[in-house]
C-alpha cells in the first residue's frame, strides 16, 4: 500500500496534472478592474484598452516606442558615492538599492539615451517610478547633467519624462542639492538655445516638481497624471477643506495654465516630433517615403 501511495499515485497525478499558468500573463487595470492580457497591454503602450487609464511604463519600453525602430544608445552617467550618509531605517540603504536593482533590472531610477525620432536626433531622459519611487538622488542629478552636457555637445534637443515621488530621503541634504544642480543643467540648454521639453507622467511630485520637471520650454502631461509638490491629502489635512474634483491632475493644471498640453501616450510621439521640428526650424516630418521607381528601358 505504501508503494502505491508513495510512488504510483504521485506519478499518475504528475502525468495528468494541469500545466501551471505564469502569474504575469494578466494585469488588472487599477482604474476599471478589467483583466488585460500582457501582449495586448504592451502593444497598447501600457494603456488600458477599456478605460484608457495610463499605467506605468518602464524607461526602456518607453524609449523602444519613442525612437525610430526602437533603436537608441545609452549615455553613460558618472557613478556617485553609493551610501554617503550610511543611512539605515528598517534596512540599510545599499540593501534597498540592491532590491530595487533586482526587481527592475536597472542600475538606478533614471535612464539616459540618444537616438532619432522621425529622423530628428535627440537626447532623452526617463525616470523609473518602480525604482524606489523614481526618487531623486545623486545619480538622478548626475544623469540630468550628463544628458544636458551631451545635448549641448551634440547640439540636440533634450526630452525628459518625469515620474517621481520626490527627493530620496536616504541621501538627505545631498538629494535636495540635486534641485539647484539640475536647474543649472537646464540653464545650460537655454544658453545653448536648445529646446528642453518635459513630459510629466503619473506621478510627478515633491522636489522633482519644484525643480527640473517644471522648467521645460514646453510642458506636456499624460492624461490624469498627478502633478504636485505636496499631495492633495496633505493639503486637505492642512487647510481642513475639501479640494475640488480632479485637483492637481493634469487636466486641472492645463485649465489653470500650468501645462501646455495633455496628450495621450499613443499620440505623444507624433506630437513630440511636431514640436521638436518646429523649435529647431525644421520642415514638418515626412509621414512616408516614396521608393525610387526603376528606369524604363
Amino acid at each position: 500500500m505504501n508503494w502505491i501511495s508513495n510512488y504510483v499515485r504521485p506519478k499518475i497525478n504528475s502525468l495528468f496534472s494541469r500545466r501551471e499558468v505564469p502569474e504575469n500573463l494578466w494585469t488588472k487595470c487599477p482604474e476599471c478592474g478589467t483583466m488585460l492580457f500582457h501582449r495586448e497591454l504592451a502593444a497598447n503602450l501600457n494603456v488600458c484598452t477599456s478605460c484608457d487609464h495610463h499605467m506605468a511604463i518602464s524607461p526602456r519600453d518607453r524609449f523602444s516606442a519613442l525612437f525610430d525602430g526602437g533603436i537608441f544608445t545609452e549615455v553613460k552617467v558618472p557613478e556617485p558615492v553609493t551610501d554617503p550618509l550610511h543611512f539605515r531605517d528598517q534596512k540599510k540603504y545599499p540593501e534597498r538599492l540592491k532590491a530595487a536593482q533586482k526587481a527592475t533590472g536597472e542600475k538606478e531610477a533614471m535612464l539616459v539615451a540618444e537616438g532619432e525620432i522621425a529622423k530628428t536626433a535627440i537626447v532623452a531622459v526617463a525616470q523609473d517610478f518602480s525604482f524606489m519611487a523614481g526618487s531623486m538622488g545623486m545619480y538622478v542629478g548626475n544623469a540630468i547633467l550628463a544628458a544636458a552636457e551631451r545635448a549641448v555637445k551634440m547640439k540636440r534637443p533634450l526630452v525628459l519624462f518625469s515620474a517621481a515621488g520626490g527627493a530620496r530621503m536616504q541621501e538627505g541634504i545631498l538629494s535636495l542639492m540635486q534641485m539647484p544642480r539640475t536647474t543649472v543643467a537646464v540653464q545650460m540648454l537655454k544658453e545653448a538655445n536648445l529646446p528642453y521639453i518635459v513630459v510629466l507622467t503619473h506621478p510627478t511630485t515633491g522636489g522633482v516638481t519644484a525643480s527640473y520637471a517644471m522648467l521645460g520650454d514646453v510642458q506636456i502631461a499624460e492624461p490624469n497624471a498627478l502633478i504636485c509638490f505636496a499631495g492633495p491629502r496633505v493639503i486637505e489635512q492642512t487647510i481642513r477643506e475639501k479640494l475640488p474634483e480632479g485637483f492637481q491632475r493634469a487636466e486641472y493644471l492645463l485649465d489653470h495654465g500650468m501645462l501646455d498640453r495633455v496628450t495621450h501616450r499613443k499620440a505623444l510621439r507624433e506630437e513630440l516630433v511636431t514640436i521638436l521640428r518646429m523649435l529647431t526650424n525644421q520642415p514638418p516630418a515626412i509621414k512616408g517615403e516614396l521608393t525610387a521607381q526603376p528606369a524604363e528601358a
